[in-house]
């Protein structure tokens, strides 16, 4: 997908020095942006990226909050777990008291406890697993997405009704993410009797699936559920295609990125996905559609308006209760609905959504998708 203002490089390398080149001269309220702008997943923080930078130059636009401009600060935290608790530092030492992102659950998880530690208010667009917010108690962490025990369930419940598979086999790439939606898909078949033939992890980051096709084909399986990213899905397709394995298969939002057409070619055509429903597709957003157009933004990929949301949420919070983040949280503990471009949005004591929903998606070969019916 193309972006705007390519300089991953540039971030990366001058660190909170570079944010400069991204923001406005005199801004007053600061929210970092906690995205990877290197490693394999940057595709991801480009979305999260173009959704969050539109929320600012409308809300700016409109006159900021109270006169004050607001100003996205790019962290890089390459989506890596290791990273995620050295951006977080970067972000409190900086002092810095808000956060849209991180992007991965990963990085997320493993941040989450400086930033609520040092009470800095985190809304995260993208990071879907549980363990995130299940059992911790955070008051500092929020997200404007479902959680994958949400996700899981819509994309079982597809393969149950419409895909009605004899043998199932479920793959996932042995992390937070991938590996727990692919737990949640795996046990809801289970309970509706579907045959699970496998369930088996594979490597991220290997070149090379052509030992677990050839153990999907001797399973005889007819669907394969994948959690994961995309680098991983599109080689999967395309070595499946490869050694004649037809098989139809559905992986997570992960996986929804244009690149993985790059990666698994025409193999790619049908592949089903679970995404945020199509809020662009919604007449109330035209206006923020158009800005994105605009600018020759994408609002209909995976995480722009989740991210647009994450920053509308931030912004109403400061608004209605001043540029602080301990009151921002308990703002948006209480709120019974902020209006966003999900529609009205609201929290539990965990900061998880009380509601979100996922659609099934087929993916098409000219990087298109369509609801899957």
């Amino acid at each position: 997908m193309n972006v705007p203002f390519r300089m991953h490089t540039v971030v990366a390398a001058l660190g909170l020095a570079g944010a400069a080149l991204f923001s406005t001269a005199h801004a007053q309220i600061k929210i970092a942006l906690v995205i990877p702008t290197t490693g394999a997943l940057t595709q991801y923080g480009d979305m999260v990226k173009e959704g969050a930078t539109t929320a600012v130059e409308m809300a700016n636009a409109a006159g900021g909050i109270g006169g004050k401009k607001i100003e996205l600060v790019p962290v890089d935290d390459a989506c890596e777990p290791k990273q995620g608790p050295v951006a977080a530092n970067r972000v409190v030492n900086s002092k810095i008291g808000y956060v849209v992102g991180p992007v991965c659950s990963g990085a997320s998880i493993a941040a989450a406890p400086i930033y609520n530690n040092e009470g800095v208010v985190v809304v995260t667009p993208s990071a879907t697993s549980p363990a995130l917010t299940d059992g911790k108690n955070y008051h500092f962490i929020f997200r404007t997405i479902g959680r994958d025990d949400q996700q899981g369930p819509a994309a079982a419940k597809f393969i149950i009704n419409t895909i009605k598979p004899k043998k199932v086999a479920v793959l996932h790439d042995k992390q937070s993410y991938g590996q727990g939606i692919a737990a949640s898909v795996r046990d809801d078949l289970k309970k509706a009797n579907v045959p699970v033939a496998l369930f088996e992890g594979i490597n991220a980051g290997d070149s090379d699936y052509s030992a677990v096709i050839t153990k999907l084909k001797g399973a005889g399986v007819d669907f394969v559920y994948y959690g994961g990213y995309h680098p991983e899905m599109g080689l999967l397709l395309r070595q499946a295609a490869e050694q004649g394995l037809k098989v139809k298969m559905m992986g997570p939002e992960g996986v929804g990125n244009p690149e993985v057409n790059a990666i698994a070619g025409p193999a790619v055509e049908g592949m089903l996905v679970t995404l945020p429903a199509d809020f662009a597709a919604n007449p109330k957003n035209a206006a923020v559609v158009k800005a994105f157009q605009d600018k020759k933004r994408n609002a209909s990929g995976a995480f722009q308006l989740t991210s647009f949301a994450a920053t509308q949420s931030l912004l109403a919070a400061i608004k209605a209760a001043g540029d602080n983040p301990a009151k921002v949280a308990d703002w948006m503990h209480k709120t019974t609905g902020v209006e966003t471009v999900l529609g009205p949005v609201s929290w539990n004591k965990q900061g998880d959504l009380n509601s979100f929903d996922f659609q099934v998606f087929q993916w098409h070969k000219d990087g298109s998708k369509s609801l899957a019916k």
